[in-house]
C-alpha cells in the first residue's frame, strides 16, 4: 500500500518537474516575443493617431502583406488552423517564420488603419516558438501536443494579461469543449510564466474600468452576494454575442470566397 501510494506521487512529482522545465523556457520565450509585439503595437498606433493620412494607404499595406505571405509564408498562411490542425493531427509541423510574420503583418496592418486583432497574433507567436522547442526537446507526438497547447496558452495569457484564461481558451476552445487534462498544468505554468515575461519586460497592457455592480440579492430570507437580474442579462447578452460571432464567421468566409471567384488576380484581393 505504502510502496504503492509512493509510486504514484513519484510520478506525479517527476511529472510536474519535467513539464516544468519544459514550459517554462517556452513560455519565456513566448512572453518576450508577445512584449515585442505590444511595445511594437503601441508605436505604431500611436504614430498612426498622428499621421491619419496613413488610412489611405491601407490598401497598399494590405498588398504588401500579401506579399510577404506569398513570398516567405509557405504554409504559414493557414494562420490558427494549421496550429489547430497540428494540435489534433500532428504531421509537417508549425513553421518558425510564423511568428515573426504575423507580429510584422499585425504591426503593418495598424500602421494603416486595419483592423486586426491581437488573439490571432498571440496564438500563432506562441504556437510558432513552441513547436521550434519541441524539435530542440525532440518531443514525442502526443508531448509536442501538449506543448504546443501550452504555447497557445502562453500567446494568449501573456497578450492580455490573463495568465488563467489564457490556459483555459487553450484547453477548451482548441479542443472544442473537451478538456485535455494532461495539459492543464503545462498550460497554467506556460500562461503565468510568459505574462510574468512580459512584465518583467515593462510592459504594460491596456486597463478597463468597470464601475461595481449590486449584486446583493435576498432569497427567503437569506442574503446572497450574487444579483439574479445581472445573471439573466448575462446569459441573453452570452447568446447574443454568440449569434453575433456565428455571422461574422459565416460572413467572413463569403466574403473570402467570393473575392477569390471574381478577383482572378490575386493581390487585387486585399486592395478591393
Amino acid at each position: 500500500m505504502v510502496k504503492k501510494l509512493f509510486s504514484q506521487h513519484y510520478s506525479t512529482l517527476k511529472y510536474l518537474i519535467r513539464w516544468s522545465v519544459i514550459a517554462i523556457p517556452v513560455a519565456i520565450a513566448i512572453g518576450s516575443m508577445v512584449a515585442l509585439f505590444l511595445w511594437l503595437l503601441h508605436l505604431a498606433t500611436n504614430f498612426r493617431f498622428t499621421h491619419s493620412w496613413l488610412l489611405y494607404l491601407l490598401p497598399v499595406g494590405g498588398v504588401v502583406i500579401h506579399l510577404l505571405y506569398k513570398w516567405y509564408g509557405s504554409s504559414a498562411e493557414r494562420g490558427n488552423n494549421l496550429i489547430i490542425d497540428e494540435i489534433h493531427q500532428p504531421g509537417a509541423g508549425v513553421p518558425k517564420r510564423m511568428a515573426p510574420l504575423i507580429l510584422v503583418t499585425t504591426v503593418i496592418t495598424h500602421v494603416f488603419g486595419g483592423s486586426a486583432g491581437r488573439e490571432g497574433t498571440a496564438v500563432q507567436i506562441g504556437g510558432s516558438i513552441a513547436n521550434l522547442f519541441a524539435g530542440w526537446f525532440k518531443l514525442l507526438p502526443k508531448d509536442k501536443q501538449v506543448i504546443l497547447t501550452a504555447g497557445i496558452a502562453a500567446g494568449f495569457g501573456a497578450v492580455f494579461g490573463t495568465p488563467l484564461t489564457g490556459a483555459i481558451f487553450a484547453l477548451e476552445v482548441l479542443a472544442i469543449g473537451r478538456i485535455q487534462y494532461n495539459a492543464l498544468m503545462p498550460c497554467l505554468v506556460a500562461s503565468l510564466i510568459a505574462d510574468l515575461t512580459v512584465s518583467a519586460w515593462g510592459v504594460h497592457h491596456t486597463h478597463y474600468h468597470i464601475d461595481d455592480i449590486a449584486t446583493v440579492q435576498y432569497f427567503n430570507g437569506h442574503q446572497l452576494n450574487v444579483s439574479f437580474l445581472v445573471l439573466g442579462k448575462v446569459v441573453i447578452a452570452s447568446v447574443v454575442f454568440g449569434l453575433a460571432a456565428l455571422v461574422f464567421s459565416k460572413a467572413t468566409h463569403t466574403v473570402k470566397q467570393v473575392a477569390a471567384k471574381s478577383i482572378k488576380t490575386d493581390w487585387l484581393i486585399p486592395v478591393c
